[in-house]
Protein backbone atom coordinates (compact mmCIF):
# COMPACT_ATOMS: atom_id res chain seq x y z
CA UNK A 1 0.00 0.00 0.00
CA UNK A 2 0.73 3.40 -1.08
CA UNK A 3 1.42 6.08 1.83
CA UNK A 4 1.24 9.66 0.95
CA UNK A 5 1.47 12.62 3.59
CA UNK A 6 1.25 16.39 3.03
CA UNK A 7 3.59 18.57 5.08
CA UNK A 8 2.12 22.23 4.95
CA UNK A 9 1.83 25.53 6.31
CA UNK A 10 -0.90 27.53 8.31
CA UNK A 11 -4.27 26.94 6.48
CA UNK A 12 -5.00 30.30 7.14
CA UNK A 13 -2.37 32.02 4.69
CA UNK A 14 -0.15 29.29 3.26
CA UNK A 15 -1.41 29.74 -0.61
CA UNK A 16 0.82 27.42 -1.61
CA UNK A 17 0.11 24.39 0.73
CA UNK A 18 -3.68 24.78 -0.91
CA UNK A 19 -3.15 23.61 -4.07
CA UNK A 20 -1.69 20.04 -3.65
CA UNK A 21 -3.64 20.22 -0.75
CA UNK A 22 -6.84 20.79 -2.56
CA UNK A 23 -6.37 19.12 -5.67
CA UNK A 24 -5.09 15.73 -3.19
CA UNK A 25 -8.89 16.07 -1.88
CA UNK A 26 -10.86 16.57 -4.90
CA UNK A 27 -9.22 13.54 -6.30
CA UNK A 28 -10.70 11.67 -3.54
CA UNK A 29 -6.49 10.56 -2.21
CA UNK A 30 -6.11 9.82 1.21
CA UNK A 31 -3.04 11.06 2.92
CA UNK A 32 -1.84 11.80 6.14
CA UNK A 33 -1.09 15.83 7.16
CA UNK A 34 1.22 17.40 8.77
CA UNK A 35 0.88 20.82 9.69
CA UNK A 36 4.21 23.52 10.72
CA UNK A 37 2.81 26.71 11.27
CA UNK A 38 4.67 29.18 8.83
CA UNK A 39 7.97 31.47 10.95
CA UNK A 40 11.02 33.01 10.06
CA UNK A 41 12.45 31.13 13.46
CA UNK A 42 15.12 28.57 13.32
CA UNK A 43 12.60 26.02 14.73
CA UNK A 44 10.51 26.47 11.68
CA UNK A 45 13.64 25.96 9.55
CA UNK A 46 14.72 23.12 11.55
CA UNK A 47 11.17 21.35 11.24
CA UNK A 48 11.18 21.99 7.76
CA UNK A 49 14.32 20.44 7.15
CA UNK A 50 13.62 16.83 8.58
CA UNK A 51 11.28 16.55 5.48
CA UNK A 52 12.60 18.56 2.54
CA UNK A 53 16.24 20.63 2.09
CA UNK A 54 14.27 22.65 0.62
CA UNK A 55 13.05 24.61 4.01
CA UNK A 56 9.88 25.34 2.54
CA UNK A 57 6.36 23.85 2.65
CA UNK A 58 4.52 22.26 1.07
CA UNK A 59 6.53 18.36 1.17
CA UNK A 60 5.03 15.46 -0.62
CA UNK A 61 5.99 12.02 1.19
CA UNK A 62 5.54 9.55 -0.97
CA UNK A 63 7.14 6.07 0.05
CA UNK A 64 10.68 6.63 0.29
CA UNK A 65 10.27 9.84 -2.51
CA UNK A 66 10.46 13.29 -1.31
CA UNK A 67 8.89 15.97 -4.07
CA UNK A 68 8.73 19.76 -3.14
CA UNK A 69 6.82 22.66 -5.04
CA UNK A 70 3.33 22.92 -5.38
CA UNK A 71 3.63 22.57 -9.08
CA UNK A 72 6.06 19.64 -8.75
CA UNK A 73 3.78 17.78 -6.78
CA UNK A 74 1.00 18.42 -8.75
CA UNK A 75 2.63 16.88 -11.87
CA UNK A 76 4.18 14.20 -9.79
CA UNK A 77 0.52 12.88 -8.54
CA UNK A 78 -0.99 13.51 -11.90
CA UNK A 79 2.11 10.82 -12.94
CA UNK A 80 1.01 8.55 -10.09
CA UNK A 81 -2.26 8.46 -10.60
CA UNK A 82 -2.85 8.64 -14.43
CA UNK A 83 -6.71 7.50 -14.70
CA UNK A 84 -7.47 10.40 -12.10
CA UNK A 85 -8.36 13.55 -14.75
CA UNK A 86 -6.10 16.24 -13.08
CA UNK A 87 -5.70 17.82 -16.86
CA UNK A 88 -8.26 18.63 -19.13
CA UNK A 89 -8.09 15.38 -21.56
CA UNK A 90 -8.19 17.98 -24.94
CA UNK A 91 -5.10 19.17 -25.66
CA UNK A 92 -5.54 22.20 -26.42
CA UNK A 93 -7.56 22.56 -22.71
CA UNK A 94 -4.85 20.88 -21.87
CA UNK A 95 -2.08 22.88 -23.17
CA UNK A 96 -3.67 25.97 -22.00
CA UNK A 97 -4.78 24.89 -18.46
CA UNK A 98 -0.52 24.19 -18.04
CA UNK A 99 0.45 27.52 -19.46
CA UNK A 100 -1.95 29.27 -17.59
CA UNK A 101 -0.85 27.06 -14.13
CA UNK A 102 3.00 28.27 -14.59
CA UNK A 103 1.77 31.57 -15.52
CA UNK A 104 0.03 31.53 -11.92
CA UNK A 105 3.16 29.74 -10.21
CA UNK A 106 5.70 32.41 -11.42
CA UNK A 107 3.97 35.18 -11.77
CA UNK A 108 1.21 37.95 -9.80
CA UNK A 109 4.16 39.41 -7.53
CA UNK A 110 1.81 42.64 -7.07
CA UNK A 111 -0.85 40.87 -6.09
CA UNK A 112 0.88 38.13 -3.67
CA UNK A 113 2.71 41.05 -1.93
CA UNK A 114 -0.14 43.73 -1.42
CA UNK A 115 -3.02 41.17 -1.28
CA UNK A 116 -1.90 38.12 1.16
CA UNK A 117 -4.00 35.00 1.63
CA UNK A 118 -6.27 35.57 4.73
CA UNK A 119 -9.47 33.49 5.28
CA UNK A 120 -10.54 34.66 8.75
CA UNK A 121 -11.01 37.86 7.87
CA UNK A 122 -12.75 40.66 5.11
CA UNK A 123 -10.23 43.51 4.19
CA UNK A 124 -12.79 44.89 1.59
CA UNK A 125 -11.03 47.41 -0.62
CA UNK A 126 -7.92 46.68 1.02
CA UNK A 127 -4.40 45.92 -1.33
CA UNK A 128 -5.01 48.19 -4.31
CA UNK A 129 -1.26 49.03 -4.55
CA UNK A 130 0.66 50.18 -7.72
CA UNK A 131 0.52 47.42 -9.83
CA UNK A 132 -2.12 44.80 -7.95
CA UNK A 133 -5.04 46.06 -10.53
CA UNK A 134 -2.95 44.83 -13.47
CA UNK A 135 -2.49 41.16 -11.94
CA UNK A 136 -6.28 41.66 -10.99
CA UNK A 137 -7.16 42.50 -14.90
CA UNK A 138 -5.07 39.26 -16.20
CA UNK A 139 -6.00 36.70 -13.69
CA UNK A 140 -9.78 37.48 -14.79
CA UNK A 141 -9.25 37.49 -18.44
CA UNK A 142 -7.83 33.96 -17.95
CA UNK A 143 -10.33 32.80 -16.18
CA UNK A 144 -12.62 34.40 -19.25
CA UNK A 145 -10.85 33.14 -21.78
CA UNK A 146 -10.35 29.11 -20.42
CA UNK A 147 -14.70 29.48 -19.64
CA UNK A 148 -15.41 30.68 -22.78
CA UNK A 149 -13.23 28.00 -24.82
CA UNK A 150 -13.27 25.30 -22.69
CA UNK A 151 -15.78 25.58 -19.63
CA UNK A 152 -18.75 23.66 -20.79
CA UNK A 153 -19.43 20.60 -18.82
CA UNK A 154 -19.51 22.07 -15.52
CA UNK A 155 -18.60 25.50 -13.21
CA UNK A 156 -15.02 24.95 -12.93
CA UNK A 157 -12.17 26.73 -15.58
CA UNK A 158 -12.14 23.34 -17.94
CA UNK A 159 -16.05 22.62 -16.99
CA UNK A 160 -14.51 20.06 -14.40
CA UNK A 161 -11.77 20.46 -11.32
CA UNK A 162 -8.13 20.09 -13.09
CA UNK A 163 -4.68 21.21 -11.70
CA UNK A 164 -5.54 24.62 -12.97
CA UNK A 165 -8.29 25.15 -10.44
CA UNK A 166 -6.05 24.00 -7.48
CA UNK A 167 -3.48 26.58 -8.51
CA UNK A 168 -6.57 29.74 -8.92
CA UNK A 169 -7.89 28.40 -5.45
CA UNK A 170 -5.84 30.77 -3.53
CA UNK A 171 -6.59 33.82 -5.61
CA UNK A 172 -9.83 33.18 -5.20
CA UNK A 173 -9.82 33.33 -1.34
CA UNK A 174 -8.31 36.25 -2.08
CA UNK A 175 -10.81 37.74 -4.30
CA UNK A 176 -13.18 36.88 -1.62
CA UNK A 177 -11.43 38.49 1.51
CA UNK A 178 -10.52 41.53 -0.46
CA UNK A 179 -13.65 41.83 -2.05
CA UNK A 180 -12.76 42.46 -6.01
CA UNK A 181 -14.90 43.19 -8.32
CA UNK A 182 -15.35 40.78 -10.49
CA UNK A 183 -17.61 40.07 -13.87
CA UNK A 184 -20.37 37.57 -13.83
CA UNK A 185 -18.33 34.92 -15.60
CA UNK A 186 -15.58 35.74 -12.96
CA UNK A 187 -17.80 36.09 -9.99
CA UNK A 188 -19.39 32.51 -10.71
CA UNK A 189 -16.46 31.23 -11.03
CA UNK A 190 -14.82 32.56 -7.53
CA UNK A 191 -18.50 31.00 -6.21
CA UNK A 192 -18.08 27.48 -7.40
CA UNK A 193 -14.59 27.31 -6.03
CA UNK A 194 -15.43 28.79 -2.76
CA UNK A 195 -18.47 26.09 -2.04
CA UNK A 196 -16.60 22.95 -3.25
CA UNK A 197 -16.55 20.92 0.01
CA UNK A 198 -12.72 20.65 0.04
CA UNK A 199 -12.32 24.46 0.49
CA UNK A 200 -14.66 24.85 2.83
CA UNK A 201 -13.18 22.39 4.97
CA UNK A 202 -9.54 23.92 4.64
CA UNK A 203 -11.44 27.39 5.03
CA UNK A 204 -13.14 26.01 8.50
CA UNK A 205 -9.63 24.64 9.95
CA UNK A 206 -8.16 27.97 8.71
CA UNK A 207 -10.78 30.12 11.05
CA UNK A 208 -9.72 27.83 13.84
CA UNK A 209 -6.32 28.47 13.88
CA UNK A 210 -4.73 30.63 16.24
CA UNK A 211 -1.26 31.59 15.34
CA UNK A 212 -1.48 35.53 13.76
CA UNK A 213 1.29 36.48 11.39
CA UNK A 214 1.55 40.07 11.53
CA UNK A 215 2.78 40.75 7.56
CA UNK A 216 -0.68 38.98 6.03
CA UNK A 217 -2.40 41.35 8.82
CA UNK A 218 -3.99 44.45 8.23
Amino acid sequence: MTQLTLVIGNKNYSSWSLRPWLAMKQFGLEFNEIRIPLSKSQDFSAKIQQYSSSGKVPVLLHNTQTVWDSLAICEYLAETFPTLQWWPEDKAARALARSISAEMHSGFQNLRQNMPMNCRTKYPGKGLASGVQQDIDRITSIWQESRQKFGVGGNLLFGKFTIADAFFAPVVLRFVTYDVQLDTVCRDYVESVFALPAMQEWINAAKRETEIISQYEF
